[in-house]
């Protein structure tokens, strides 16, 4: 059985370095900011041009990487089919403000983040609700109740 097509939704620089990725990028690309507050602090959001979002988050790593974010249709579902490829799961599924979200490693290398939004429409959300982190929690399955009582 194919897998579902996954859009890619977001895009998010994780570097040990914020002012200077952002003064960089900025810079460089045009690209603007916008810090988002969220229940758990804040989180800065870039408009990286049309079609799909973008942000910046500050952590210790060794170097800095881009995570993107791919949005599924069931994320239990989709950590489970990753699981049985051969992926390790580096997040277990959890829940932020408008959605849940697992990250991934594939077997050969390569991160990416699986993500389950709460909202019925991709875009629905202002940029960067929908990456902050949240409480751990394992995604319910979508129907069109919840859905609308999630608006």
């Amino acid at each position: 059985m194919q897998a579902p097509r996954s859009p890619l939704v977001h895009l998010e620089l994780q570097t040990g370095n914020l002012p200077r990725a952002v003064a960089f990028y900025t810079r460089l690309f045009g690209w603007r900011t916008e810090r988002i507050e969220v229940p758990c602090g804040s989180y800065l959001a870039l408009d990286l041009g049309d079609g799909i979002e973008g942000g910046v988050v500050e952590r210790e790593a060794e170097s800095a990487l881009w995570l993107p974010y791919v949005e599924v249709p069931d994320l239990a579902a989709a950590v489970g089919r990753a699981r049985a490829l051969g992926a390790s799961v580096l997040l277990e599924p959890r829940e932020g403000p408008a959605g849940w979200r697992s990250i991934i490693a594939a077997p050969a290398g390569g991160e990416v983040a699986l993500w389950q939004s709460k909202s019925a429409a991709v875009g629905d959300l202002e940029p960067g609700d929908e990456f902050a982190a949240g409480a751990q929690s394992q995604p319910q399955p979508r129907n069109q109740e919840n859905e609308k009582s999630d608006r």
